[in-house]
């Protein structure tokens, strides 16, 4: 594997958005967990409230890796209403993290 996105060491946590539900207070992202030799995918529903929804697209990732996309999700979530508040938009287009092994 290589790409701009392909860390040497650890993993990249990507959440790239898909729509947008105002009515509902949700967003809906394809996440991806980068790491030096695997690739998963999931899609994800993040919630105003907090909550967040994650769904392994094909195998899922390690337990490890699945806490970490899971806190990074509800982190996100938390986020989107202090965006609002601030008359930001609350949903951002692309959220990339990255974490040492």
């Amino acid at each position: 594997m290589s790409g701009p996105l392909h860390p040497s060491q650890g993993a990249r946590f990507l959440f790239e958005r898909r729509s947008i539900a105002p009515e509902q207070g949700t967003a809906t992202y394809r996440a991806a967990i980068i790491t030096p030799d695997q690739r998963y995918e999931l899609d994800v529903v993040l919630h105003l409230d907090g909550a967040a929804e994650l769904t392994p697209v094909g195998a899922p990732p390690p337990e490890n890796l699945m806490s970490r996309i899971t806190a990074h999700a509800r982190q996100a979530a938390r986020a989107a209403e202090r965006r609002r508040a601030d008359q930001l938009p609350p949903w951002p287009h692309r959220i990339l993290r990255w974490r040492d092994a």
